[in-house]
């Protein structure tokens, strides 16, 4: 079963319900604790950063949406690479998450948000 529904990450995603996007995260983050290293979320959470620097910036915007697209095979083949089951688990919740960010920018932000409350509540929740 996934860990986010995929009715719920619509309102997140979609729609920018933050009471739903807080709820979610901190599940999410909480689960994930104790299967994922801080190491192996902040370095997916980093390019997540890069690609949200070029994205704000118009004239970068098209090669900035090409390198998010690129993040999900980069994210499944991470997941098959690393031992456990950690990184499985956030590209199942994260994958979907993006396919319906497609090129909208408030979209964007809405993940930004959700990826960013995901590793603070992994952090409180003791992860590695």
């Amino acid at each position: 079963m996934a860990l986010v529904s995929e009715a719920d990450l619509k309102k997140i995603i979609v729609d920018g319900d933050n009471e739903t996007l807080v709820a979610q995260a901190e599940r999410v983050g909480s689960e994930l604790a104790r299967q994922l290293t801080t190491s192996q979320i902040r370095g997916i959470f980093g390019s997540v950063r890069r690609i949200e620097l070029d994205w704000r910036n118009a004239e970068r915007r098209a090669a900035a949406q090409r390198e998010f697209a690129l993040l999900q095979p980069r994210l499944a083949y991470q997941a098959r690479k690393e031992r456990g089951r950690g990184v499985e688990e956030l590209r199942d919740v994260l994958t979907p998450a993006m396919r319906m960010v497609g090129a909208d920018e408030q979209r964007f932000r809405n993940f930004v948000d959700f990826f960013e409350a995901i590793l603070a509540y992994h952090r409180a929740a003791g992860g590695q």
